[in-house]
C-alpha cells in the first residue's frame, strides 16, 4: 500500500508540476495571444465603425454638393433662357423699329413721287388747256400769265378722286 501512496504522491506532484509548467509555458502565452487577438478584432470593429460613420458623412457632404451643383445648374440654365428671351425681344423690337422707319421712308418717298407726278400732270394739263384754248380761239397763246391762269383754273376744278396736296 505504500507503493500506492508513493505512486499517488508522485502522480500528484507530477500533476502539480505539469500544471505549473503548462501554465508558465502554455496558458500564459495562449491567454496573452487570445487577449491580443480579441483586442485586434475589437480595434478592427471600432475602426470599421469609424470608417462607416466617416463614409456616411462624406456621402452626405457629396449629396449636398451634388444638390447645390444641380441648383446652380438650374439657375444658370434659367438665367441663360431669360437672357436669350431678352435678346430675342430686343432683336424683334429693333427689327420692328427698323421696319417702321423703312416704311415711313417709303411712304415719304411715295408721297414725294405722288406730288411730283401730280405737279407734272398739272403742267401737262395746263399745256393741254392752253393748247386747246388756243385752238378754240384759233391762235396760239404763249403768255406766261395765261399759263398761270390756266393752272389756277385746274386747281379750282380738280379731278374727282384726286385730293389737293
Amino acid at each position: 500500500m505504500l507503493d500506492f501512496s508513493v505512486t499517488f504522491l508522485i502522480t500528484i506532484v507530477n500533476i502539480v508540476f505539469l500544471c505549473f509548467i503548462l501554465r508558465v509555458i502554455l496558458f500564459k502565452p495562449v491567454t496573452k495571444f487570445m487577449a491580443d487577438r480579441t483586442n485586434k478584432v475589437k480595434n478592427s470593429i471600432d475602426q470599421a465603425e469609424r470608417d462607416k460613420v466617416e463614409a456616411k458623412a462624406l456621402l452626405a457632404r457629396f449629396e449636398a454638393q451634388l444638390e447645390t451643383a444641380e441648383t446652380e445648374a438650374k439657375a444658370i440654365i434659367q438665367a441663360a433662357r431669360e437672357n436669350a428671351q431678352e435678346e430675342a425681344e430686343k432683336i424683334i423690337a429693333e427689327s420692328r423699329a427698323s421696319a417702321e422707319i423703312a416704311l415711313a421712308n417709303n411712304r415719304k418717298q411715295l408721297e414725294m413721287e405722288h406730288r411730283a407726278a401730280l405737279a407734272q400732270f398739272r403742267k401737262e394739263a395746263a399745256a393741254l388747256v392752253v393748247a386747246a384754248s388756243g385752238r378754240l380761239l384759233e391762235r396760239e397763246i404763249q403768255s406766261d400769265d395765261n399759263r398761270h391762269y390756266a393752272g389756277l383754273l385746274l386747281e379750282e376744278v380738280e379731278l374727282p378722286g384726286a385730293g389737293k396736296i
